[in-house]
């Protein structure tokens, strides 16, 4: 069983030990490889179905289709992966994920009727949630060492928003230098590619845990529906600000902006992850970090309303972000602790499921508000869901105590 005495280590040279184990790197580069599309195939899809069929209303539609049915195959795929293990069920999966986006992309080149293109998208929901693959594995590798998972759950953050920075940006360059299909076939390649090479890697999987009886779903246990619905409002928070930031902003700036808020979370997670493990109890720790977002996400209002300035509003993004990734990694660590080991990858899913809903539905209401009331007023929509957040996690803070 190994331990680690990363606890012990200078704070950036958590990282370097992290990865001292045999193994991690290789799955670390495969899983970095196969997320990179998640920031790309969304961008892909709307420039290449706008571009062939005039309408961003059919883009959209067809995109929140397949958010709407990986909301509902996502905790499928990962039950089957916890109950057979990852190499065994994430291939297979990849593979008819990547026959879906391949479907899609032909079905766009050839003009096919719109039903086609719903059906062809809503088949890339198999594609299996490969960080919090990587984050069970972290779990597994580290399960002695609080201190390590901490870091690791911080690193896997990071990852995120880099993937998320990156990816619409490369999908706008290929679809616009190449051809309108590139963007999602040079994701479908780096999807397959990187799950083929990180299930090769099997020294690090988490074992099979033997089940008797039924399984009991992770959503049965007490604190995980409350947890999943922070999750929720806090994916609301991530979906009306980019909907409002791309309204006000209005013009080719606006992803770079993006990009910013992005960037803060990836440095804040970094360096929240450089740091010792924090003491306390995980519900608190939470608390606190969605305080610090609820405060910082009335920056982006403040710049909007008090200035005019693209400079002003980048720097409170940039700001704002910072809050993200200690939420998210405090709120996967809480996840890890609620669920049991043999369930890791179910109960992750699940609450990356609860997120993508929460982005949906912030989309939704950010979208509704600045038709109705001005992008600047906007900006009170990640406010107040921030705000949601925060009671909710309070409420779970209060029950259990």
């Amino acid at each position: 069983m190994p331990h680690s005495t990363l606890s012990t280590t200078r704070p950036m040279q958590r990282y370097a030990r992290l990865f001292a184990l045999p193994g991690t790197r290789a799955f670390t580069v495969g899983n970095l490889i196969a997320r990179l599309p998640m920031g790309i195939f969304s961008v892909s899809a709307v420039i290449m179905i706008a571009g062939a069929y005039g309408s961003y209303a059919l883009a959209g539609a067809v995109t929140a289709t397949g958010l709407a049915a990986t909301a509902v195959v996502a905790p499928f795929t990962a039950r089957l992966v916890d109950r057979y293990g990852q190499a065994r069920i994430a291939v297979p999966a990849t593979l008819v994920a990547a026959l879906g986006q391949l479907t899609m992309m032909v079905c766009v080149h050839i003009h096919a009727p719109a039903w086609m293109l719903f059906a062809a998208y809503a088949a890339t929901a198999t594609m299996p949630n490969t960080g919090g693959m990587s984050r069970a594995r972290w779990a597994h590798l580290y399960r002695d060492d609080p201190a390590a998972v901490h870091t690791a759950n911080a690193f896997e953050q990071a990852a995120d928003e880099l993937c998320f920075m990156l990816g619409p940006v490369l999908a706008a360059f290929l679809c616009a230098a190449l051809f309108p299909e590139a963007g999602t076939l040079t994701g479908t390649v780096l999807l397959v590619t990187g799950v083929l090479i990180f299930a090769a890697q099997r020294s690090t999987e988490p074992p099979v845990t033997p089940r008797t009886g039924r399984a009991r779903t992770p959503l049965r246990t007490p604190g995980m529906p409350a947890l999943l619905a922070v999750f929720l409002a806090t994916g609301a928070v991530f979906g009306s600000m980019e909907v409002v930031t791309l309204a006000f902003v209005d013009g080719p700036s606006a992803g770079l902006v993006l990009a910013l808020q992005a960037a803060g979370s990836c440095v804040a997670g970094l360096v929240y992850g450089s740091a010792a493990a924090p003491a306390g109890d995980v519900r608190r720790r939470l608390l606190g970090c969605l305080a610090a977002m609820t405060a910082l996400m009335s920056l982006p209002l403040l710049a909007a309303s008090g200035t005019s300035s693209l400079l002003a509003l980048a720097g409170a993004l940039l700001l704002a972000g910072m809050a993200t990734a200690p939420t998210m990694v405090t709120g996967m660590t809480l996840v890890q602790r609620l669920t049991p080991a043999g369930q890791l990858n179910e109960g992750m899913t699940l609450a990356v499921t609860a997120l993508l809903g929460g982005i949906a539905a912030g989309s939704a209401a950010g979208g509704w508000t600045i038709e109705h009331a001005g992008a600047t007023t906007a900006y009170t929509v990640p406010i107040t869901a921030a705000g949601l957040a925060l009671l909710l996690a309070l409420a779970l803070t209060r029950k259990r105590g």
